[in-house]
């Protein structure tokens, strides 16, 4: 059985799927590195390294991992959406979820690159005007 192509365009979908990659990017990554939810990760960091159940530590960590986090928010996003890529059926949405991941985790590199190349500058600032006779 040949799976049926939707009948969106292509450049349409593509639009979509980089669209619908940023609130997903933005999404895990606020969970897993913003300030708002350090206390809920420091406790879900904490019972991923001492729960005695390795079911228990896998699932805390899944909240420590923006990798891993991102699958979950996008299957979330693909459910409230019904973004299928490609092919209608369940073989769009496995699509859909795989490419939105790979989405989203470049954006999170990139919005990581720029952060620690920020970092870096201004401790650079402070530097030179630390050195800068008075």
């Amino acid at each position: 059985m040949i799976p049926e192509l939707l009948p969106e365009t292509l450049p349409r979908q593509a639009a979509i799927l980089l669209l619908l990659a940023i609130p997903i990017a933005c999404m895990s990554w606020t969970v897993t590195h913003e300030e708002v939810f350090r206390e809920p990760r420091e406790y879900c960091k904490d019972r991923s390294q001492s729960a005695r159940s390795l079911t228990h530590r896998k699932f805390f960590y899944l909240f420590t991992c923006e990798y891993c986090f991102s699958h979950y928010v996008t299957a979330l996003v693909l459910l409230v959406t019904r973004f299928q890529l490609l092919y209608s059926g369940w073989r769009g949405y496995v699509l859909a979820e795989f490419a939105l991941v790979y989405v989203a985790n470049v954006y999170m590199s990139l919005y990581n690159r720029l952060r620690l190349d920020i970092k870096h500058e201004n401790v650079s600032i402070a530097v030179e005007e630390a050195q800068k006779p008075e």
